[in-house]
């Protein structure tokens, strides 16, 4: 047995964490630039704080799905600030902003030269400049990844900047930062956590590190979800969702997840929609395909044990099995009202080419088996 676990260099997690910032912030640098989403107003009062610090802030904003062009003009304006220390505040398309301009401020060349895919995927060589990341939504777990996700909508796709040199130096998560989201936003930020750690536990890559996380985020998200998204102001769920959220972050920066995000990353480049929501509908036809594959391929594989114990977690049940869980995935989504692939523009035509696009996904080669064409396209079809 081998492998690896890396993370943030230091994560601090709880209510008011984010009151913790500013003084620790002196530490690393003078210069910051500050990321926000379309709420600048939610960093009020964190960059009054560096101001109180005598830390000069320059701010920029993110108002969507993060692109190659957004992440160049925001490089571009943290270069003109002379930025030396990078902070972001909001969301998994603000965090990762933040990381391609903490990274291409300490590295030369230009952002296409690190891009996997279309661009020519160089790792990095120098350090990245300090990076505080706190996120506002319980669901990438972006503050304790390694990668970068970013559209390109020339090419109708969505790739990856990736280095172990990207984790934060600090990862802030206070749930008092998620309490104000709406219900839209917690099903689906919800949903993409609750993914991620499935994923993780069945990956091909699963190590005990990340099994252990799993097994508790996985605990934590199956009592939460729903209250979260229900009752927006219970506090108790709202931490759960945010713990959730981290630990699926801390599996997917150590491990690949599978096919629900091998299709889902070149779905969301095509489409415009909510990662999470596209994860949430693939997710109960991802788990049922690859447990009738498992079956019919591989009937020994210890997967197939794993499914039964997230059955388990997932109906608190000890006689629980794979199936139970799919029904159970299947109702949750329900509750929380996610939509089917073909609100978002997916016709039958286009399942060929969504499909070859996904097989070549970095997250499809840590799904538990190799799914056929033929069954990814029955999966599309049961999505729609």
């Amino acid at each position: 047995m081998r492998f690896e676990f890396a993370t943030a260099t230091r994560i601090i997690f709880g209510a008011g964490a984010i009151n913790e910032v500013a003084p620790l912030a002196t530490e690393m640098g003078q210069r910051a630039f500050v990321v926000t989403g379309y709420n600048v107003d939610r960093a009020a009062s964190l960059i009054k704080a560096f101001e109180n610090q005598n830390i000069m802030v320059t701010q920029f904003s993110v108002t969507g799905e993060p692109t190659t062009q957004t992440a160049l003009s925001a490089v571009q304006k943290a270069r003109g600030a002379k930025a030396d220390l990078v902070v972001a505040i909001g969301g998994g398309s603000v965090i990762d902003t933040g990381k391609v301009v903490a990274a291409l401020l300490t590295n030369s060349g230009e952002l296409m030269d690190y891009l996997e895919v279309i661009g020519k995927g160089k790792s990095l060589v120098n350090n990245c400049a300090p990076f505080i990341a706190m996120p506002t939504t319980a669901g990438t777990g972006a503050e304790v990844t390694r990668n970068s996700v970013l559209g390109s909508p020339q090419h109708r796709v969505k790739v990856s900047m990736r280095s172990p040199l990207m984790l934060p130096r600090l990862a802030v998560v206070d749930p008092e930062l998620t309490y104000s989201m709406p219900p839209n936003i917690t099903a689906s930020t919800g949903l993409d956590a609750f993914t991620q750690l499935l994923e993780a536990f069945v990956s091909n890559q699963a190590n005990p590190m990340t099994d252990g996380i799993c097994r508790e985020g996985l605990n934590c998200a199956s009592k939460a979800l729903q209250r979260a998204y229900e009752h927006g102001d219970d506090v108790s769920a709202r931490e759960d969702m945010c713990v959730a959220s981290l630990f699926g972050g801390l599996a997917l920066a150590n491990v690949k997840l599978g096919a629900v995000h091998g299709i889902a990353g070149p779905f969301g480049g095509m489409y415009s929609a909510a990662h999470g929501a596209i994860c949430a509908r693939l997710l109960p036809y991802i788990m049922e395909a690859n447990i009738t594959a498992l079956h019919l391929r591989a009937p020994d594989s210890p997967i197939l044990t794993r499914y039964n114990e997230v059955a388990q977690i997932l109906r608190q049940k000890i006689t629980a099995t794979a199936e139970d869980g799919i029904t159970w995935v299947q109702d949750i989504c329900a509750k929380l009202d996610t939509p089917p692939l073909s609100q978002y523009g997916l016709k039958t035509r286009d399942f060929d080419v969504v499909v070859k696009k996904s097989q070549k996904a970095s997250s499809m080669q840590g799904n538990p088996i190799k799914l056929t064409d033929e069954e990814l396209v029955e999966v599309l079809r049961k999505a729609m």
